[in-house]
């Protein structure tokens, strides 16, 4: 329904209330009777008539509903609102429109929030919500976060004015994108909507801060119809920087990030459709939430308590205590939004890149004249080949006005890819004094590898990684790269940018945990014809001697071993010396009980090390949630899965690597005699992180036939490995296999704070660089907690703070903390008990005295501090807070 008609006189602005959304059916569906669904409840069939639904919508809604019924919980109004989720449900697979998802939230007074637990609740089996269903609804949730987000900055910023730039900020967003779920881009394109309002607002309406930027000049006639006579093929003006750069700086976002998106999206938008009213931008939106049937972005205007929890207040703001210094202003630290966060990671990405260039360095392009073969040209003319691929594949992914944002991010791309290749250069010249990478830097498939992993770096810091149709893989498919050899690359990576977020870090694992889990066993990947040719040769990676269970993943390969291997000469295994006591014409026998171990391949190698402890982690995790009771089950259920993983790979062909871990546990409680169904192993695998529901849903059991894990273990797996199965019942079981180590991260963080030793909360972090501190580049937060602009104390009383905090010996005396004259004595190390009492050179005092002796701890540590810079007290103090 259009929004009302404006109000005669003056005002010429409507109100955000004006705008009326697209009401529930009004006619209830002819086709659906309570005498023809008997055998329904008759609120169920009311509530179809009023979504006129189809009768096989009606059917397959309330058969769901049978089939959960005695598995939810029974709680008031809980029974109608299950009902909506059926309906939601039966359409999605159905694929029939009769309903917007806004409709049926309103139908059962239900918000998106409460609607995504319920669904969720309702899964109770493999078969209740399908595939599709689940697919549809993990897009709807991160569509509806971002607009959450950007509806919360919109009420910080362009709260003054009326309907027109909010329902315009989602009109452009609909026309301009063709995936709603980019927070970045959405981000600037709303920026983009204000300065467009704000330009054509009087400045009577505008906020103070605004009226000294924006230039207003009234509409006359003649304006409007050259507007109205305008060709979308004109090009685009010269945009107002000085309105968009004070825009940007209060959004938290940089200049020139969002120029590119006025010139190459949101001006499109404009110059087709002109400027509007709310009413006929009311109208178009409507034509796309209609089409695209999820929930209606207007309602947010309103409050709606479909949209917007009225609980939560929205855009809340943080304060420091008031001081008793009245001269200085209350700090305000403004919250962690997820706006916010992606704007400063995406700052903090540039400014480490500024000065790294989109060429090869001057030293890069030593190592590339050092090599016997010169691959200056390969490696220009490669960059040059998949920038292509990349911007068409991304303007196919976000829209084709999108293509110069992509321009964008693969710039940044490169830098980081020169700056990597450098870096690793340089570890390797140290590691192995040689200067000549021939081979590696010849090497196609490892120059791809390090470009993508340098996009995967700059794909998630815009906000790629939540992104649906960005997300990981998505760059090995543009660049039709195989996992296995994009696996070779991340650790290497991460080692040699140092200057990676602690989310980027983890970011790269989970994509090589991806890896292992499924993407590098696809039908097509290497993986496969490098196993059989190892199968061949010898036996593949054993899982490791029982070791420390806490201990990081050891080994020293380098990315340029793992792209080498196996043919490196330097790494070629040796023949043994023989033994006096053996003839020379025979070769030396194997000691007792061991197979001869052949070369293999090193990439291999670290593949299945890597493979082997995150499945047993997987293994843990799920057993410590199921079978707690049964500890002899865990390294029976551990050799079968790791035979399988060594002896019987193929299962993992288009497969997942929890398919079999869940196969396995199944298994050996079937040969145990163990009660555990698959039903309670699903449910407790679903609590786990990292995990999917068409994992266990969606099993490709044949030929492109699939089905659920219950019947990919009868007919597949237990198929497969039944003689083996079996042997764990007999007298004579198999040789248990070891258990490897749990993986731990191998990177570390060097800015991670330290912990005060003897303190259970008290962490000091080292000074970071003067550049990523620099001014103009700090987040919000790190801004406040710096003086800019005043003497903050000479290098050499720093690196004196630094020193100490780096050190793990916290004698302040030896940094002079305290009068040279004085004979204080080191500070204790003080550990507090359960009970609040500390414990310090075997006396005990009660609960205050330890902590007025760990105020005085801190006290003193606070002091060196502040006598050693200029910093004042009231700023420090705050330092202490944070």
């Amino acid at each position: 329904m259009p929004p009302k008609k404006r109000n005669s006189g003056a005002a010429q602005k409507e109100t955000k209330t004006s705008i009326k959304h697209a009401p529930l059916p009004d006619k209830e569906n002819p086709d659906l009777s309570v005498e023809k669904h008997k055998e329904k409840d008759a609120d169920f069939v009311t509530l179809c008539q009023s979504l006129q639904v189809t009768e096989a919508v009606c059917d397959h809604a309330w058969t769901i509903w049978k089939a959960v019924q005695a598995s939810v919980e029974k709680v008031p109004d809980t029974e109608k609102r299950l009902w909506g989720v059926c309906l939601f449900v039966a359409v999605t697979d159905l694929e029939v429109a009769s309903f917007t998802f806004t409709q049926v939230l309103k139908a059962v007074d239900l918000n998106v929030t409460q609607f995504l637990a319920l669904l969720k609740k309702m899964d109770v089996n493999l078969d209740t919500i399908s595939t599709r269903v689940n697919s549809a609804m993990t897009r709807l949730e991160k569509k509806y976060n971002v607009s959450l987000a950007l509806y919360q900055r919109f009420e910080k910023t362009g709260q003054c004015w009326g309907a027109a730039p909010d329902v315009c900020c989602l009109r452009s967003a609909g026309r301009a994108l063709q995936m709603e779920d980019d927070l970045v881009i959405s981000f600037h394109l709303m920026v983009c909507v204000l300065e467009f309002f704000i330009r054509r607002c009087p400045p009577n309406m505008l906020q103070p801060l605004y009226r000294k930027t924006a230039s207003y000049t009234p509409p006359t006639r003649t304006s409007r119809r050259n507007q109205s006579k305008a060709k979308p093929c004109q090009p685009p003006p010269e945009v107002d920087v000085q309105l968009l750069e004070t825009l940007c700086k209060e959004n938290d976002c940089s200049l020139e990030e969002v120029h590119p998106t006025f010139l190459h999206s949101y001006f499109y938008f404009c110059h087709t459709h002109g400027v509007q009213t709310a009413s006929n931008l009311s109208q178009q939106y409507e034509e796309l939430y209609l089409k695209s049937r999820d929930f209606d972005g207007r309602l947010f205007l309103d409050k709606d308590e479909t949209l917007v929890n009225a609980e939560v207040e929205l855009m809340q703001v943080e304060s420091t205590p008031r001081k008793n210094q009245p001269e200085e202003d209350v700090v305000l630290i403004p919250p962690q939004t997820p706006v916010r966060a992606a704007m400063n990671s995406i700052a903090q990405l540039r400014v480490d890149l500024t000065a790294s260039g989109d060429q090869p360095s001057a030293n890069l392009a030593v190592y590339f004249k050092n090599c016997t073969v010169d691959p200056t040209k390969e490696v220009l003319q490669r960059v040059e080949s998949l920038s292509q691929l990349f911007f068409q594949r991304f303007g196919q992914a976000v829209g084709p006005r999108c293509v110069g944002l992509g321009k964008q991010r693969f710039t940044l791309g490169i830098r980081l890819y020169y700056r990597v290749m450098e870096s690793m250069l340089k570890s390797e010249e140290k590691r192995l004094s040689v200067q000549n990478f021939s081979k590696l830097l010849n090497d196609s498939t490892f120059h791809t590898s390090l470009l993508a992993c340098a996009l995967e770096v700059v794909m998630a810091t815009y906000g790629g990684k939540s992104s649906t149709d960005l997300s990981f893989p998505w760059i090995l498919d543009v660049f039709q790269l195989a996992a296995f050899d994009f696996y070779k690359v991340i650790e290497s990576f991460i080692k040699a940018e140092p200057n990676l977020t602690k989310d980027i870090v983890k970011h790269l694992e989970r994509c090589e945990y991806q890896i292992m889990e499924s993407i590098a066993w696809r039908g097509d990947s290497p993986l496969f014809e490098l196993l059989r040719q190892t199968h061949e040769d010898g036996p593949v990676e054993q899982a490791e001697p029982t070791a420390t269970l806490n201990q990081p993943l050891q080994h020293n390969h380098t990315a340029a071993d793992l792209y080498l291997s196996p043919v490196r000469p330097s790494n070629r295994t040796l023949t043994a010396p023989e033994c006096p006591a053996t003839p020379p014409s025979q070769p030396p026998a194997p000691a007792p009980n061991q197979t001869p171990r052949h070369p293999q391949s090193k990439s291999l190698s670290v593949f299945y090390k890597k493979l082997y402890r995150l499945a047993y982690m997987r293994l843990k995790m799920l057993y410590t949630r199921l079978l707690t009771s049964h500890p002899d089950l865990e390294p029976i259920m551990w050799t079968l899965y790791q035979h399988t993983l060594q002896h019987e790979y193929d299962l993992m062909r288009d497969r997942h690597l929890d398919q079999l871990m869940m196969s396995a546990m199944y298994a050996i409680c079937k040969v145990k005699n163990v009660d555990l169904r698959f039903k309670t192993i699903v449910t407790a695998y679903k609590n786990m992180p990292n995990t999917n529901p068409e994992t266990f849903k969606h099993v490709l059991i044949r030929d492109g036939q699939y089905d659920s894990i219950i019947v990919f273990y009868n007919l597949v797996f237990m198929q497969k490995l039944k003689t083996n199965i079996l042997q764990y019942a007999s007298n004579r079981p198999p040789t248990l296999s070891p258990i490897p180590q749990i993986p731990c991260s191998p990177y570390k963080f060097q800015n991670s704070p330290l912990r005060v030793p003897g303190s259970n909360n008290v962490y000091i972090s080292p000074m970071k660089s003067p550049q990523r501190m620099s001014p103009g580049v700090m987040t919000p937060r790190t801004r406040i907690l710096v003086s800019i602009g005043e003497s903050f104390g000479t290098s050499d009383k720093f690196q004196k703070i630094n020193a100490m905090v780096n050190s793990r010996d916290w004698s302040l005396k030896r940094y002079g903390c305290f009068d040279r004259n004085s004979a204080s004595k080191p500070l204790k190390r003080l550990r507090f008990d359960m009970d609040g009492q500390d414990e310090a050179d075997g006396s005990k005092t009660d609960g205050d005295s330890a902590m007025i002796q760990k105020l005085e701890e801190i006290s003193k540590l606070c002091f060196f501090i502040y006598q050693n810079s200029d910093i004042k007290w009231s700023q420090f103090f705050l330092l202490i807070l944070v």
